[in-house]
């Protein structure tokens, strides 16, 4: 099978835990052991989120002050590659040496007049309390939504509408090549009005799980799974009646709501999957990747599934 995962950017590095570089490799390397194993049996392609990266490197680049901080879309170019190395890195290091691993910096074409520019949503950075969000905002113009019971940094995000490297993604994964691709939704692109159509960048930040969900549906993908540090997906979430789906069609699922910043676009993304192709997407926990395949954990959307069915 052709397996496209997309590893959640608070997988790769914990809400709440020290942005340092030895922790995101340890998490990485975790995050290999799960891939691993299905690594060995099937084709891949791994997208990753990069929200807590991307605020981290804008808010390095906000503290040197002789140069404007680099815009948000060489950031997310910046954090494929740092994500990207230390994923072939760690992977590399559980799976013979002669499987050839790739990461691509994924142009991504966004519309500069998408309504999400005008109401940001996408969470990045580190959480803060009201007192600290309120200064960074005044301080440098940012805008901050609730997360939980903290505060952090929110930027807007359009919907991905072409990925510019599909043909060599494709080409590498006829070569056996474990794919890195999309990593954080992408480099957000658009091309200029008028004749000359000249590519630039966008200051945004594209989903990761609608990237990699185009991604995968642009593959003909067997299997699209989003992993994240939720085991499932929950209804009454938080609540004392709170419960696992375990499988949903995408109607039943679309239906219901979920938080905008956190798995209402893994929820969109998994019906969208479903729905356009057939095929089946799941959502669930990095270290039950093994038995979301075999449909034993997460939360898996088919069109063959029955509405809505609970775990017991």
């Amino acid at each position: 099978m052709l397996i496209v995962t997309a590893l959640g950017g608070n997988a790769l590095l914990r809400r709440g835990q020290p942005m340092t570089s030895e922790n995101q490799r340890e998490n990485i390397r975790v995050a290999a052991r799960a891939l691993a194993p299905v690594a060995r049996q099937h084709d891949m392609v791994v997208g990753h989120g990069n929200g807590p990266q991307v605020g981290l490197l804008a808010l390095q680049g906000a503290a040197y002050t002789d140069v404007e901080t680099y815009p948000l879309d060489v950031l997310d170019a910046e954090t494929e590659g740092m994500i990207g190395y230390m994923i072939e890195q760690e992977l590399g290091n559980l799976l013979p040496f002669e499987r050839p691993f790739a990461t691509l910096l994924t142009m991504i074409e966004v519309d500069p007049k998408d309504p999400a520019f005008a109401n940001p949503t996408k969470f990045i950075g580190p959480v803060y309390g009201k007192e600290t969000a309120d200064r960074l905002a005044a301080e440098k113009g940012w805008v901050f939504k609730q997360d939980g019971d903290r505060w952090r940094r929110v930027v807007a995000s359009p919907e991905p509408k072409r990925i510019f490297e599909l043909r060599p993604i494709k080409w590498l994964l006829e070569h056996n090549t474990i794919v890195i691709a999309a990593g954080g939704g992408g480099i957000p692109a658009a091309y200029a009005p008028g004749a000359n159509r000249k590519l630039g960048g966008v200051e945004c930040v594209i989903d990761k799980d609608l990237a990699t969900e185009l991604l995968a549906r642009e593959l003909k993908a067997d299997l699209y799974v989003m992993l994240t540090d939720a085991d499932a997906v929950y209804v009454d979430w938080g609540k004392p009646t709170q419960r696992a789906i375990r499988r949903a069609s995408p109607d039943a699922l679309s239906a219901m709501s979920f938080a905008a910043g956190s798995m209402g676009p893994k929820v969109d993304a998994a019906c969208r999957f479903a729905k356009a192709t057939g095929k089946a997407a799941a959502i669930g926990a990095l270290g039950d990747l093994e038995r979301i395949i075999a449909g034993e954990a997460g939360t898996t959307v088919s069109s063959t599934a029955s509405g809505i069915v609970l775990a017991r």
